[in-house]
């Protein structure tokens, strides 16, 4: 098996939808083992994205607790925790709604196809999803809002529904690839098989539904910024921490899921894409703005200013001047103060012994000046009063930009048993008290809100 690809047995739940670069469930078990946690304890996952640590924490009688500031992703990670649905009546429903939507497509026309309005159009990649495909994929959206309207769809039934369309459109609908950055293809998919595919999609859901256990403790998933967590979680409440935050390169990671959180109606507008990004750990230059401090909190932190350094004499030796590559430097200091205010945020949450699982990967996106990640992440969470456990190696893969193999690893640590009367201290900023990112629960859909 593939280190990092999706396994068939592991397809249940994780298969309904998940980022591409999503690290696999069997990591995650490796892990929930070697911290020997037991069941009812409680895991945190703080850039939870898809829910992978959530559901597989789920599956082993473990409290679940995620934080995530994409939309479609959290709702995405809500809904796969989310087991209590009839799967009968998800199938009855389904099939439904697809009557619904193929009625209307086999009496269309020849009219006007339906379409985004230009401003949600503007956000999508160009050509990401043919005329045909996206109008079909609205008309049964549409079919769901009617279904919804009528109340003969209920609530938690229509959230798996359209994750099911989410899934559709990327997986069969849409002329994305994926690899290592999201493009589109350039031989596109005039037309798709969208209400079939996205019955199949609700039919296999139902199917997983079947086989979950439901005696299981639950699942929280918070919309907000996994550096405030300060009003979302009980102080010494957190036994274990696995999770995979952004990697410092120039992936913008909102592109992932543009087509599925635009057609949904989670991102609307570029003020709504904005305040989005705002709400996430500065890892690329496309989410970079001129008040943002986070760097304040590695300010005294000689590797990090070093490797800044490193990156701004290179882009000048280079002649490099664009608007990015100026930032270059900047966001490398976001970064690693942004990762250092998590682990300060995080430290009164932790029972003593808590363990953490950071799964990070080196990278050289930035003039190929080599950015260790682990090394350096490791290095500012000792700092703050963290015991580092050991710096596992995951992977290596080919980095694009050099051509050579890149660590991808898993920072283990551990909060001391005993902790300091006196915490190491952490670097005040300016915006500490910004304002975190409004919750959203999935009943609240902008799709039924519109």
């Amino acid at each position: 098996m593939t280190v990092n690809r999706l396994d068939a047995a592991d397809r249940a739940v994780h298969d309904w939808y998940r980022f591409v670069l999503s690290f696999p469930p069997h990591l995650v078990r490796d892990y929930l083992e070697r911290f020997e946690l037991a069941s009812g304890q409680t895991i945190l996952d703080p850039f939870c994205g898809t829910g992978t640590t959530l559901v597989e924490a789920r599956l082993h009688g473990l409290r679940a607790i995620g934080i995530e500031a994409n939309a479609l992703a959290h709702f995405a990670s809500t809904v796969k925790t989310s087991w209590a649905v009839d799967p009968d009546e998800m199938v009855t429903h389904a099939e439904a709604v697809a009557a619904l939507a193929l009625s209307e497509l086999a009496g269309w026309n020849g009219a006007p196809l339906r379409s985004l309005a230009n401003e949600p159009q503007a956000l999508l990649l160009r050509d990401s999803i043919s005329p045909l495909p996206l109008h079909k994929a609205l008309v049964l959206r549409d079919a769901l809002r009617t279904a919804h309207d009528c109340r003969w769809l209920d609530h938690e039934l229509l959230d798996h529904e359209l994750l099911a369309l989410a899934h559709v459109l990327v997986n069969d609908a849409s002329n994305l690839h994926f690899g290592p950055e999201v493009g589109v293809r350039s031989v596109k998919r005039s037309d798709a098989s969208v209400v079939e595919a996205w019955l199949e999609t609700v039919c296999r859901m139902a199917d997983d539904v079947r086989q979950l256990p439901q005696a299981m403790p639950p699942a929280t998933v918070h919309h907000a910024d996994a550096r405030n967590m300060g009003q979302l979680l009980r102080p010494v409440s957190i036994d274990a921490v696995f999770t995979s935050p952004p990697y410092p390169n120039e992936k913008d990671y909102t592109r992932t899921t543009r087509l599925e959180s635009v057609v949904l109606g989670y991102v609307n507008s570029k003020a709504e894409l904005r305040a989005m990004k705002q709400g996430l750990l500065r890892s690329n230059t496309r989410n970079v703005y001129k008040h943002d401090d986070d760097d304040a909190w590695v300010a005294a932190y000689p590797q990090v200013l070093a490797l800044a350094d490193e990156i701004e004499r290179r882009r000048s030796e280079l002649g490099k001047t664009s608007g990015f590559e100026r930032l270059y430097a900047r966001v490398t200091r976001l970064y690693f103060g942004g990762m250092a205010r998590h682990l300060a945020e995080l430290r009164p949450f932790l029972r003593p012994g808590a363990m953490l699982g950071y799964v990070v990967g080196d990278q050289a996106s930035f003039f190929q000046v080599l950015i260790r990640t682990g090394e350096l992440l490791a290095d500012i969470a000792q700092s703050l009063g963290y015991e580092v456990v050991s710096i596992d190696l995951f992977r290596t893969r080919l980095a694009t930009a050099t051509k050579q193999q890149m660590r991808e690893e898993v920072v283990v640590l551990r909060w001391p048993k005993r902790v300091r009367r006196t915490l190491p201290p952490a670097p005040m900023t300016r915006n500490r008290q910004s304002v975190r990112v409004s919750p959203l629960a999935p009943r609240n859909s902008p799709l039924l809100s519109s």
